[in-house]
């Protein structure tokens, strides 16, 4: 995939103009969590990492090995990583070629380009850069191209199950059990060799079948899956978890086998998402349950960077956390291939499946397969939570929930309860604002109040 040269430089220029809201907690800039002179909130008090309660800090200093100064740290800085990693990719464009945070306390950003050029712009907002060959853009696509040559082999392409972008090594990487049918899977593709990297793998992924958000519910009085996040649709109330847990209009019943709900819209495979609608004797909270069965307040759906801290609430293996590894990510199942999946150092086992996945107080999405169990470590995918709610028109449930709405006489076409991507554009009390990490819209987040998901252009 050859470099192509695509933009007008103007990245120096445009990240001069939003130095000044970029709040670092990284390596060689501000102290975390320092106000802006304009007294904007933090990305850190925008994604309110002052919640994480005691429970969800001790399971980082359990599975992370910090203390618990280095894990309150560590999720202050990696808000601010989003936040910064989200401006330079709105400045730099298509030379954007991902971004990662390191380090025990994430203090470390590293944002990916492939023009030399735009060094200095990423150096002067206190992240680290690395020049590499192919673009994020570039990337995706040839993943995109690969997909569709495993979709077309079926179940021939289960011994190259796991197909992932990898930032860090600026290739796409194709984890499989026999090595030749990776090559032979990329050759079909069409894809440049020099943009890929085989990688040998001992298993092969499946969903974890056998049969507030971790609980267990049971369908058709018979499997049993882990709640995602509760959300609501309008007036009804329910919950997000995983499509292969059942079919719509399976039956579901709680944790305590009282008649529960029914699936509303189940997709499996392809992605891995669902959604059950519950009975009048049920009710949505803004709450995953964590450590010891304490709450754990779920304040938005930010999407955390790659080597960001992740936290799983599962039926069967209860609070487990690890680190983001890849998103969109594509795993091929005995059952078929699902696409856009996030990867992940977090164990799961039967069971777990369909629970949730969070950072901080950020829901991440919910639990779809992996490898391995709790005992020996494993590698486990979730499905994005941001997509799941936009395909099924659903709303999440959060704490501060009270149905305010913005401002009078702001109006444009921000929206409440909508999901945007990075690169979106709004109006919003006159202004055009651009969006910089993806999310679901709510009341709070209007675009002017929130520099860390929303820049004015």
């Amino acid at each position: 995939m050859p470099h192509r040269h695509r933009h007008t430089r103007a990245v120096g220029a445009a990240a001069a103009a939003t130095a000044a809201l970029l709040v670092a907690g990284l390596s060689g800039s501000a102290s975390a969590g320092t106000a802006p002179a304009d007294s904007a909130p933090t990305a850190a008090e925008t994604l309110r990492t002052d919640a994480a309660p005691p429970a969800l800090l001790r399971a980082m200093e359990r599975d992370l090995g910090l203390d618990r100064r280095q894990a309150e740290r560590r999720l202050v800085n990696e808000a601010d990583a989003g936040a910064v990693a989200g401006r330079l990719r709105a400045a730099l464009g298509a030379d954007f070629a991902g971004a990662w945070v390191r380090g025990a306390e994430s203090g470390t950003l590293t944002v990916a380009t492939t023009d030399a050029a735009d060094v200095a712009a990423i150096e002067a907002q206190g992240a680290v850069a690395q020049v590499v060959r192919h673009s994020l853009a570039d990337l995706d696509a040839a993943k995109a191209r690969i997909d569709r040559a495993a979709a077309e082999r079926g179940a021939d392409a289960a011994d190259a199950a796991v197909r992932y972008v990898d930032v860090r090594t600026n290739t796409v990487t194709v984890q499989a059990v026999r090595p030749p049918v990776a090559r032979a899977l990329v050759a079909a593709a069409g894809v440049d060799a020099s943009a890929v990297r085989v990688e040998k793998a001992a298993e092969k992924p499946r969903p974890l079948y056998d049969l507030r958000g971790g609980e267990a519910y049971y369908i058709n009085n018979s499997g049993r899956c882990s709640i995602g996040f509760p959300v609501t649709k309008g007036s009804q109330e329910g919950f997000a978890t995983a499509g292969h847990c059942g079919r719509t209009g399976a039956s579901t019943t709680g944790y305590n086998r009282v008649a529960q709900g029914t699936f509303q819209g189940s997709t499996f495979p392809g992605r891995d998402m669902a959604w059950v609608a519950v009975n009048s004797n049920w009710r949505a909270t803004p709450y995953v349950s964590g450590a010891g069965g304490q709450n754990v307040q779920v304040t938005g759906s930010t999407q955390a960077p790659v080597g960001a801290s992740v936290f799983r609430s599962g039926s069967t293996t209860g609070w487990h956390c690890g680190t983001v590894q890849q998103h969109n990510t594509s795993v091929t199942y005995p059952e078929g291939t699902i696409s856009g999946v996030t990867r992940t150092t977090v164990c799961a086992e039967p069971g777990d499946s369909g629970g949730s996945y969070i950072s901080g107080s950020q829901a991440q999405g919910v639990t779809s397969g992996g490898s391995g169990d709790c005992r020996s470590g494993g590698t486990t995918f979730f499905q994005p939570i941001n997509p799941l709610l936009q395909t099924y028109g659903l709303t999440l449930k959060t704490t501060g929930d009270g149905g305010e709405e913005p401002p009078p006489g702001e109006g444009g076409t921000w929206a409440a309860g909508t999901v945007y991507q990075p690169g979106d554009t709004v109006t919003y009390g006159g202004a055009t604002y651009r969006c910089l990490q993806g999310h679901q819209a709510h009341a709070g987040w209007e675009p002017p109040n929130v520099p860390a998901l929303w820049q004015r252009v």
